[in-house]
Formats: C-alpha cells, sequence, structure tokens
C-alpha cells in the first residue's frame, strides 16, 4: 500500500460508524488528519480506495462496498463482504477522473516533509504580481510643443 492508500484505510476506519460513506467524506477526512491546505475540492482515485477497501477487509475484519451514483461519485458502504464496481461503473468513474483533480501521494508527502515546494531551502515567498505598466500616449507628441 502507498501512502494515500494508507491514509484513505485510515480514514475509513474512523469512519466506520456511519453506514454510508462518500468520497468527499473520506477526502475530508484525509485532508483533516493531515491537516493539509488547499486542494479543498479534491477527490479520491477510485483504484486506491479500491485498495484500501481490501486492505481493511484482511486487517481490520471490517468489510465495505464500493458503489458509483449518477455523478460519478464514489459511495463506500458497510456490506457483508468486499465489492468494487462492475465493468461498466469502473469505465465510467476511471474517465471522468481525468478531468478531476485527485489527492496524491506527493501531496501526502509534502505535508509529512513539512514543506511545499520551492525546492532545497523550502517554500518560496508568495510574489504578488507586479505593477502594470501603463503606456503613456501623449509621450510622443511632448517634442513637438
Amino acid at each position: 500500500m502507498n501512502l494515500i492508500q494508507d491514509e484513505i484505510a485510515k480514514a475509513l476506519v474512523q469512519l466506520s460508524e456511519k453506514s454510508l460513506i462518500t468520497e468527499a467524506v473520506v477526502a475530508k477526512k484525509i485532508r483533516e488528519n493531515l491537516k493539509l491546505e488547499g486542494k479543498s475540492k479534491a477527490g479520491l482515485c477510485f483504484t486506491d480506495i479500491e485498495a484500501a477497501v481490501v486492505y481493511i477487509e484482511e486487517n481490520n475484519n471490517l468489510h465495505f462496498a464500493v458503489h458509483l451514483n449518477s455523478a460519478n461519485d464514489i459511495l463506500i458502504k458497510q456490506a457483508e463482504k468486499a465489492a468494487g464496481l462492475e465493468g461498466d461503473a469502473r469505465k465510467r468513474r476511471l474517465a471522468s477522473e481525468k478531468s478531476m483533480s485527485v489527492l496524491t501521494n506527493g501531496d501526502i508527502k509534502k505535508v509529512q516533509e513539512g514543506k511545499s515546494g520551492g525546492g532545497k531551502n523550502g517554500p518560496k515567498p508568495h510574489s504578488k504580481r507586479t505593477d502594470k505598466k501603463k503606456l503613456n500616449i501623449n509621450k510622443n507628441y511632448d517634442d513637438y510643443e
């Protein structure tokens, strides 16, 4: 299991008292646990959720079934045994992920390392946009006076 799958598994175990868990609730719980700033609208990759569900079934004896609603949102329900998506729903979700913002291992690594980019010396300060230079149209006519 990679970092994001491990975080998904932790969040699902924490939310296990609920009978229906949405992808957004799991992503929110992950951001809370990691104190991750930004990516507030980011979802979760289907393959990562599926791996986390299988891992939980093997280790924690909790069983979740993965479903997909009409808006391609992942719904995770407690069930008798773990179950993934069938062919058509799986293809539909994987195709829609191409245009989605998802939480990745890189996001978690950045939080765990305690920096938000910037190379060797840590994060660079955010620079504001430079002032716009105004074009003086009367400049060319000043010589003729």
